[in-house]
């Protein structure tokens, strides 16, 4: 049986994605809490498995994967049941691109880091690192509403990869206190995806450290 064991962070969004995943495919595995606070992500023994820093980190059989689409992609061609990226070539490029939407264009200016960097070293108050915030999300998901489609998910019928992304983003969104009444497709989506018990489960409020 292949041993999982998921290095993340309750709260980071990259790590919600890849819980998400796991819990869809139903696939049992051992969390370890890496405190972005404490900054154990630079503890010497984390980076000599991944040299980035990052989490999550996904070990299989004591072989680490780390960054979370990279992750998923290996989730849906190790345990191919239930599909999270269609395999023909058009649905695939098309859940890929609304999933990139956020993983590519959204998540990676807000994380942790940036917001630490736009605040130590530019000086960034913190109304205006609010605004980075909003106005970095509300483009993206301007975006995505439009992609949205019809579905009951952003994987249409099932959820799928663009979804595992979208729940965290929105979470994100929220916490940040973005308005989202611009955005009624995607909340729909998002309450859909709550509704399944593999979102819950992954969802930052049931996994933080006591």
């Amino acid at each position: 049986m292949t041993q999982l064991v998921l290095h993340d962070y309750f709260r980071s969004s990259a790590s919600f994605r890849v819980r998400i995943a796991l819990n869809l495919k139903g696939l049992d595995y051992e969390r370890v809490e890496i405190s972005l606070i404490a900054g154990e992500q630079r503890s010497d023994a984390y980076l000599e498995l991944n040299a980035q820093g990052f989490v999550p980190m996904l070990v299989v059989d004591g072989e680490p994967i780390i960054q979370s689409m990279a992750i998923i992609d290996w989730l849906d061609r190790a345990f191919p049941e239930p599909r999270l990226i269609p395999e023909e070539a058009m649905p695939r490029a098309v859940a890929l691109a609304r999933a990139q939407v956020i993983a590519s264009d959204i998540h990676p200016l807000n994380n942790l880091r940036v917001l630490k960097y736009l605040k130590r070293d530019l000086g960034l108050n913190e109304q205006t690192k609010d605004r980075w915030i909003a106005t970095w999300i509300s483009q993206g998901f301007e975006a995505l509403e439009a992609m949205a489609g019809d579905g009951r998910y952003l994987g249409g019928d099932t959820p799928g990869i663009a979804d595992c992304c979208l729940v965290p983003q929105i979470y994100n969104a929220r916490r940040f206190e973005v308005p989202l009444d611009a955005f009624p497709r995607l909340i729909e989506i998002d309450a859909a995806c709550m509704e399944h018990e593999a979102f819950q489960r992954a969802h930052p409020d049931a996994v933080k450290p006591a």
